[in-house]
């Protein structure tokens, strides 16, 4: 192969990932309407907004059902992660704020608040707290990346597949927000 051959490969290759990105994107965007449209916001809610905006996509030709299967993956492995993190933020949130600090008001509100986000994410964060693992070639939002082989951290800025690890070309990576 030439070196031109070889770079026309890389440009296809490029906008190839940048188009499953982009449908990608398309994907959250579509669950995210219709779970904003709906009432019930509890985890079996969104994973229902995800598999219609996945039909009606596929429906309307945007993408094959093939494409739409994987896709969807990704964005519930992805929400997966961020309520595992935000599981985890609350949890932290507990542990610094004190009590006695916060006005009983406040502190209601506060608590109040931590529990209703906590438990939509909840479920579906029970069920995939290995959803934290990701792999090179697969799709995910912009985030940290951090290698689980030499824990090189790498910064996505835009949805998109994950790339081998930069230092040791590792394949595992545990995803951050």
């Amino acid at each position: 192969m030439t070196d031109q051959q070889e770079m026309g490969h890389d440009q296809q290759k490029k906008d190839s990932h940048e188009e499953q990105s982009n449908l990608y994107d398309q994907l959250a965007e579509r669950a995210r309407e219709l779970f904003a449209a709906g009432r019930d916001k509890t985890s079996e809610a969104l994973e229902s907004a995800v598999e219609t905006a996945r039909k009606q996509l596929t429906e309307a030709g945007t993408f094959s059902a093939e494409k739409g299967k994987a896709l969807k993956e990704y964005l519930l492995k992805d929400m997966n992660r961020l309520a595992t993190y935000s599981r985890d933020l609350g949890e932290e949130a507990k542990e610094k704020l004190e009590p006695s600090r916060l006005g009983a008001g406040a502190l209601s509100s506060l608590s109040s608040l931590l529990h209703l986000a906590g438990d939509a994410f909840l479920g579906l964060a029970a069920k995939t707290d290995q959803a934290l693992s990701c792999r090179t070639g697969e799709i995910t939002t912009a985030g940290s990346l951090t290698c689980k082989q030499c824990g090189k951290t790498i910064h996505l800025k835009k949805s998109g597949h994950i790339p081998p690890c930069p230092q040791c070309s590792g394949t595992q990576f545990k995803k951050g927000y």
